[in-house]
């Protein structure tokens, strides 16, 4: 909403205006502001190059300049080494000797600040750096003839120059040499408390001005000629504004003298911190900056009305674009010694590839069946023969031949692929006698990943054609990741997470790790300050409660509801849109913008928090997988239990992209794929990766554990941030624990032994409770229910016995602890 102030201004033919009000209305008009900042810019320079040469040529040149007025100086110039002339030799030895020596080029400092906030370059405050130089002035100048000056009798410098010299005497004369010492670390220490406070966000707004010297220039060059008519329009009217404010204006003279105001000095300062707020760690400029660029002054008669800014009006494009890796600028990324170099060297078996040739043509001639050509494409741990049958031969017949193949090759994991997608051939999986590794250092290392694109790249393994499998999860946006105990899930998810970390800026990535097992993901708590979000009053950042887990999930969403907001705000549909406009300087921080990291969400066990905690895990998490694509919040599941119960319809829906370790069952593999062969698969990091109806099989790459702790250990000893990042808080409340709550509020006394007697039998039956503890049909079909609502058994199926969902007791054990 605008806020309008109306100021009445009186008396302005009365009074003539005042020289000082001459002064501010010239130096309100911006380019003349700019042409004086670049004048003094360009002193700066010259006075910086003098000093400079002072150091290499000061030597030949003090017994010319010495005792001697710069006029016969200048009849000598000829003499003269120093890089900026004769003048320069002058001012050289005049600031260097004779003043305040080194201490010299703080002054130099303060100039180029001014000069930069004249062209609306820099907005620091100028008061704070003049004290900054003052004080940087009087105290180095001090202390290092206080240290040196013993030693330099020889030099033709004084390295705290005269006036330095003078009063480290003085001082030292009154307080001793241990006083004086105190004295100058005092000060120092005090100084640097200061500065590290103070001056860090300025420095980094200060180093992005050499960009926007050049777009000043440039918008300078192409603004019209009529430009200076209508700003010697406006010049005359402010000095008749001034008029009516000059009583005021002299009030507060002093404090405004070291502010540039480009506007009218009535602006209330509540009005200033409404609009901006400046932390330490907001990079963008201080609270009158936004006002001053963005607030036009509609004049009108007797009348001065005050607009606030929107927040499409904003614009800090002048300050550079802001760079998000600026908190951690030391960072390094993990290097390639972290990672063992496996052999990859390829051999080819050309004798096993005739042999096998010669049986899959036996095989089929014996059935009958004619092929015209068979070639092989050899990968690192399957080779793929083509074949091409002969005019007249059903496609059917080959794939029924699948175990006839198998028997005959003497080999496991053949698989029939008919026809091969977007080619005329009918393709046979053969396992490699000898598998050959697909490390992670060949794959991270190599030119494709290296020179992708990708948002999130996943470099997953090798193909059967031995060709880098990559994937963009941003494009995914979900994954899906099952197989069997011992198939290589785990280090399908360390595969994963290695390669965002060698890929991206802990500033652009968070990591929410959920582990049940608590023996998976632990091994990365050495990233918690880099990589990982947690809850606030989390006290590790790897989820391993279930009932944490529900505050995550829960807490995620919230997440993705507040991003989606701000995308709102901006008017972005995507997070890649909102932060190239926050990057490029186009959202105001003060609107509660802020730069968004990807959050990956990796969960194991996911079959464990299903059976625990049910619909309080599935509902957020399915809210998550259908909305938060856009707002880059992407999710990895992983589960050993490919069962119907686990991965339920509004899971499979929003997960598209599925990994398909080796299984025990075709249904199971149906399950994931929703198509056979992810049984047929040879185990160790042999999977199934369907995105869509294609399945594509790749050999996982192999990262061991001493690889990934070298990883982490290389980031944690870095540098982070003070802790983890933080997800929103969510309000506690009971329906997280709704199953909980619902068997303690009637849980029956034969609860447990009836669990315990379902698991022993795995048979989940109402007439085995009833005939076991003698009870009625009702009280068992109660504690049935019960069972059923703490996940030990499945749901009702008509005729068939309820499917018992713990394997065994040890499993029970760590379910009921829950419920006691």
């Amino acid at each position: 909403m605008s806020k309008t102030k109306v100021t009445t201004k009186k008396g302005s033919a009365d009074k003539k205006p005042s020289t000082f009000s001459k002064i501010k209305s010239f130096f309100k008009n911006e380019r003349t502001a700019f042409a004086f900042g670049l004048v003094i810019l360009l002193i700066t320079f010259y006075l910086f190059i003098a000093f400079a040469s002072f150091f290499f040529t000061g030597s030949a040149d003090q017994s010319k300049v010495e005792n001697i007025t710069l006029t016969e100086l200048a009849r000598n110039r000829e003499d003269i080494g120093n890089w900026a002339g004769v003048q320069g030799a002058f001012l050289a030895h005049l600031f260097l000797n004779e003043w305040v020596g080194i201490a010299s080029f703080f002054i130099l400092a303060f100039l180029l600040l001014f000069s930069l906030k004249l062209m609306k370059i820099q907005q620091s405050s100028l008061f704070k750096w003049f004290l900054l130089s003052s004080l940087g002035v009087l105290w180095t100048s001090v202390a290092l003839s206080f240290f040196f000056e013993p030693f330099m009798n020889d030099s033709f410098l004084f390295l705290g120059g005269k006036l330095g010299s003078v009063v480290s005497r003085i001082i030292r004369n009154y307080i001793g040499w241990s006083g004086t010492f105190l004295l100058v670390m005092g000060v120092l220490a005090i100084f640097c408390v200061f500065t590290m406070q103070s001056a860090t966000p300025a420095l980094r707004r200060f180093f992005s001005f050499i960009p926007a010297i050049g777009n000043k220039l440039k918008a300078e060059a192409s603004a019209p000629a009529s430009a200076a008519t209508e700003t010697e329009k406006e010049i005359l009217s402010e000095e008749e504004e001034e008029v009516a404010d000059e009583e005021e204006l002299m009030e507060e003279e002093e404090e405004e003298s070291s502010k540039e105001e480009l506007y009218d000095e009535e602006e209330e300062v509540a009005d200033e911190e409404e609009i901006y707020d400046e932390t330490l760690d907001n990079p963008y400029t201080e609270p009158d900056d936004l006002t001053k660029k963005n607030t036009p002054l509609l004049e009108e008669d007797n009348f001065t009305i005050e607009v606030a800014p929107d927040e499409e009006s904003y614009d800090g494009s002048a300050l550079g674009k802001y760079d998000p890796t600026l908190d951690l600028s030391k960072y390094k990324y993990p290097t390639n010694e972290l990672l063992k170099k496996h052999d990859t060297t390829r051999f080819v078996d050309t004798e096993e590839q005739k042999a096998n040739k010669l049986r899959i043509i036996e095989t089929l001639e014996n059935y009958g069946i004619k092929i015209s050509r068979i070639e092989a494409t050899v990968g690192p741990t399957i080779t793929l023969y083509e074949i091409v049958p002969a005019p007249g031969v059903r496609i059917s017949k080959i794939k029924n031949l699948e175990n006839d193949i198998a028997l005959s090759l003497s080999a496991l994991g053949i698989r029939i692929i008919a026809p091969i997608p977007g080619k005329g051939t009918i393709g046979i999986e053969v396992p490699n006698k000898e598998a050959q590794l697909a490390s992670m250092h060949s794959i991270l290392f190599s030119k494709k990943f290296q020179e992708s694109n990708y948002e999130l790249p996943l470099a997953l393994g090798k193909t059967i054609t031995n060709d880098i499998f990559m994937v963009d999860l941003c494009k995914m946006p979900h994954i899906l990741v099952a197989g069997a105990t011992g198939q290589g899930k785990s280090v399908g998810l360390n595969a994963i997470i290695t390669s965002l970390l060698y890929k991206k800026h802990p500033s652009q990535l968070k990591f929410v790790l959920v582990d049940p097992k608590k023996v998976e993901f632990n091994i990365y708590s050495a990233i918690e300050r880099h990589f990982l979000a947690k809850l606030p009053d989390a006290e590790e950042a790897i989820v391993t409660d279930f009932t944490k887990v529900v505050q995550t999930l829960k807490s995620l969403t919230k997440e993705m509801d507040n991003r989606y907001d701000l995308l709102k705000k901006a008017k972005t549909r995507t997070i890649k849109e909102y932060n190239t406009k926050f990057i490029e300087r186009k959202l105001n921080p003060a609107k509660g913008h802020v730069y968004m990291p990807y959050i990956v969400v990796i969960i194991d066990e996911f079959g464990d928090l299903i059976m625990t905690a049910g619909k309080d895990v599935e509902m957020p998490i399915a809210r998550i997988a259908q909305l938060a694509r856009a707002v880059g919040i992407h999710m990895v599941i992983a589960t050993q239990r490919p069962s119907t119960n686990i991965i339920t319809g509004s899971i499979k829906a929003n997960f598209p992209a599925r990994m398909a370790f080796r299984v025990a069952s075709m249904i199971d593999s149906r399950t994931i794929l929703d198509s056979p062969g992810a049984n047929q698969l040879i185990g160790r990091g042999d999977f199934l990766f369907s995105q869509g109806s294609e399945l594509t099989r790749v050999q996982c790459a192999f990262i061991d554990t001493p690889e990934v702790e070298s990883v982490t250990d290389f980031i944690g000893n870095q540098t982070g941030y003070p802790s983890a990042m933080y997800l929103p808080e969510c309000e506690s409340d009971d329906d997280s624990n709704t199953i909980r709550q619902n068997v303690l509020d009637d849980k029956d006394p034969l609860f447990e032994e009836a669990a315990h007697l379902l698991v022993i039998h795995q048979q989940g039956s109402t007439s085995l409770i009833q005939r076991k503890f003698s009870i009625g049909y009702n009280r068992a079909g109660r504690i049935v229910d019960q069972l059923e609502a703490a996940g030990i058994i499945g749901p009702f199926e008509g005729s068939k016995a309820r499917q018992v969902l713990v394997q065994d007791e040890i499993q029970l054990e760590r379910i009921l602890e829950n419920y006691r």
